[in-house]
């Protein structure tokens, strides 16, 4: 049985003291709870200050980002070892607002701003290798835009993006990894996948890893979802049989979040 796993994503939000106020409450909110792993995903200037406030709670901390090379010229750049230096267990990849001109990027933004949020299925797979190379649980997102769904090609774009990412990894790797399903028209518009739906293509991303890596990675690997997940609908998220707990966006950002742990430890 695979443990659930709700991860808050900040994305740019939270000055130090409201994220630690913050943290502070969740703490205590889920001190005793068991069934579920919960993490918070913070901005990398809040990540020393939220991991000391972390300090003997069960909640994880993650980063958001980190670039694939250890070290060297590259500025501006986070490494995977200085997330796993700030106590760091978690690190999303690829979500779709780092992947390109998707979700919640506006269309006014230059070409060269929009290069900068340009994650491809290479890169993904660079972080990923270099994330686990360095100790971290990766969160590696996968999706399609609403074009592409309505073109009905969802499930041939997050096969393509998921066969990619898990490139040159072991079975072992990807079973002890975290892959989370965000289908980009639902992030930030407080629009839902039907969580039905949303099991369909969990369990076809399952079937991808089993057809690659065998039953033991696909037995293994924890998939969520993500998009506008919150308090409102978690319960109906969690009772689907292939979803293993949430990437939650805005929902993440208030003292609510405990409750979306305590509803994925009591499925």
């Amino acid at each position: 049985m695979r443990t659930p796993l709700i991860a808050g994503n900040w994305k740019m939000n939270m000055t130090i003291a409201d994220g630690v106020a913050l943290v502070e409450e969740l703490k205590a909110a889920l001190r005793g709870v068991t069934g579920a792993d919960a993490a918070v995903c913070v901005p990398f200037t809040l990540l020393k200050s939220i991991a000391d406030a972390l300090a003997g709670g069960t909640i994880a901390l993650g980063a958001q980002d980190m670039f694939w090379e250890p070290k060297g010229a590259y500025t501006g750049q986070i490494s995977a070892a200085m997330l796993h230096d700030v106590c760091c267990t978690y690190v999303i990849i690829g979500h779709s607002e780092r992947r390109g001109r998707f979700g919640s990027i506006p269309e006014s933004w230059s070409d060269e701003l929009l290069d900068a949020f340009g994650d491809n299925d290479a890169v993904v797979n660079r972080k990923v290798k270099a994330a686990l190379a360095a100790g971290l649980t990766p969160i590696m997102c996968c999706g399609e835009t609403l074009a592409e769904r309505e073109r009905g090609i969802t499930d041939e774009v997050v096969a393509g993006q998921i066969t990619a990412g898990l490139a040159a990894l072991t079975a072992a790797q990807v079973a002890g990894l975290v892959i989370a399903y965000e289908p980009v028209w639902a992030i930030g518009t407080g629009k839902v996948c039907d969580p039905a739906e949303g099991n369909r293509v969990i369990a076809g991303i399952r079937a991808v890893v089993r057809r690659l890596l065998g039953d033991a990675a696909a037995d293994g690997v924890r998939i969520q979802y993500g998009g506008s997940a919150s308090p409102d609908n978690i319960a109906e998220i969690m009772a689907q049989s292939d979803i293993d707990g949430a990437l939650v966006g805005g929902a993440a950002l208030k003292p609510s979040f405990a409750e979306m742990v305590k509803v994925a430890a009591a499925r």
